[in-house]
């Protein structure tokens, strides 16, 4: 079991092609991108926390995570009204959260923080939100698809290329 993060997928949602300046013709070729990206490198038995901003219509995401694979854990993001949290395929929905991995302590919310608990303890902060275009902090990660070319990453990942960010490239 492998454990990856990504955010911002936005699938369904145009105006990410446009204010994102995402590398797709269409909407339709933007979501089979994200899909085939996702499952290029996800399998059955790993686990991905989604850091938000999932879909355009809530009524899509239920479909969208049967085809993902992985089991899937929600840190709902500003774009997610409460019926993306209650779609099937979800195994948890939360604002944050708080986990150990690879001896690594890790806060993951939707939103970049200037400070998170236990900063000065060497602990690491995996958020979505900003598309690439903050500045990175020490131990900040933008874990989104625009910053990690259109797919989900490890921390393994983050933590050897932390200046990864490979915007506007199609998987």
């Amino acid at each position: 079991m492998a454990l990856f993060f990504t955010a911002d997928t936005h699938f369904g949602d145009h105006r990410t092609l446009n204010i994102h300046r995402r590398p797709f013709a269409t909407v339709g070729e933007m979501d089979e991108a994200l899909v085939t990206a996702w499952n290029a490198i996800v399998g059955a038995d790993d686990v991905v926390w989604h850091l938000g901003d999932v879909a355009r219509r809530p009524a899509d995401v239920a479909a969208l995570l049967s085809r993902l694979n992985g089991t899937k854990h929600l840190i709902r993001g500003n774009n997610d009204p409460v019926a993306t949290g209650e779609a099937a395929g979800w195994a948890s929905v939360g604002d944050y959260v708080e986990l150990t991995e690879d001896g690594h302590r890790l806060v993951l919310c939707h939103y970049p923080f200037r400070s998170w608990n236990g900063q000065h303890r060497r602990a690491i902060n995996l958020h979505g939100h900003s598309h690439g275009r903050l500045k990175p902090m020490l131990r900040q990660h933008d874990v989104g698809v625009d910053a990690r070319n259109f797919r989900p990453v490890r921390l393994a990942e983050l933590l050897a290329r932390p200046d990864m960010p490979s915007r506007h490239e199609a998987p």
